[in-house]
This record gives structure tokens, sequence and C-alpha cells, in this order.
């Protein structure tokens, strides 16, 4: 594994623990998942098998240690490694267009959905979801609005951090 490669993840992953410890959590413990751009953007830029296995795990765990939501470790460590393979398929699915900041979006649209529904069910089956909040309520107060955010920021962040890898030959200028 390219030491490069390594490096940058790493950011990635860094950036994505920050945003996740500084975002307030809405109602209920759940937050908008600051972690899973990073995490597409990681994917999106290093796509192989050994490179999502490496950031699914790690943001999982960093996702779970830093997370409002009770009993949140298991059900990230469940979801983001689930989500970032899923992320992976989908990626080789569209490989012709997945350069597009339009593809990003709709990938990390998509991701953040399945990232969700695969959260809030291994929440419910393993711990529980909090205050008796109903996993519909979760998904349309939590995950939809995290989908918008997700979606805009990658929007926004993959051209600029697509160019500058570019520049420093961090990746090929396809």
């Amino acid at each position: 594994m390219n030491t490069k490669t390594l490096v940058s993840m790493s950011l990635f992953v860094a950036i994505g623990v920050a945003l996740h410890a500084i975002i307030p959590p809405f109602p209920n413990g759940m937050k908008p998942d600051m972690m899973l751009t990073m995490m597409f953007l990681a994917i999106l830029l290093f796509p192989s098998v050994k490179n999502v296995l490496l950031v699914g795990v790690a943001t999982g765990f960093l996702s779970g240690i830093t997370t409002s939501f009770p009993a949140g470790l298991i059900p990230n460590v469940i979801d983001k490694p689930v989500t970032a393979f899923i992320f992976f398929i989908l990626l080789l699915a569209v490989k012709k267009y997945a350069q597009s900041v339009v593809t990003a979006g709709i990938l990390t649209a998509i991701g953040t959905l399945i990232s969700g529904v695969v959260f809030l069910t291994s929440a419910l089956l393993i711990v529980g979801l909090p205050a008796g909040a109903g996993f519909t309520f979760l998904f349309l107060t939590v995950v939809l609005p995290a989908t918008l955010l997700n979606t805009i920021a990658m929007v926004i962040i993959y051209p600029i951090v697509k160019s500058i890898a570019k520049r420093s030959n961090l990746v090929s200028a396809n």
C-alpha cells in the first residue's frame, strides 16, 4: 500500500473525526455524519478493496467512539464497513462516470441513505432506538437531512480535493 495514499486517507478520516466530534446532535442523540463524506471522498480518490476495507473499519471505529448516540459504537462499527463496500460496488458499477461531480453527489446521497438504514437497523436490533423514537421518525429527521448535508458538502469539496490531488500527483489525471 502506497504511503501517500495511507497519509491522504488518514487525513480524510481525521477531518471526518473532527467534524463528527464538533457537530451538535439532533434530538435523540443522532447527528449528521460528516465522516461519511470523508470516507466516500477517500473511496472516490483511492478505489481499491484494501483501501475501502481500511477506511471503512477506521471510520466505523472512530465514528463509534465519537458518537452521541447511546450505545452507538457497535452500530457504527457495523454500518461504516458495510456502507463503504456498497459505495465501492456502486462506484465500480458507474466507473465510466466515476470522476464526475454529479456522480460523486449522487453516490454520496445513496451512500448516506444506505448508511442511515444500516445504522438504524443495527441499532434497533442490537441496542434499541433512544427514547422510544421510531425508525421512521429518525430516518426522516436525521438521515434525510444528513443526506442533503453530505451531498452538498461532497459537491463542494470533491472538485477541490480532486484538483489538489491531481496537482500533487496523489491520483492519476484521468
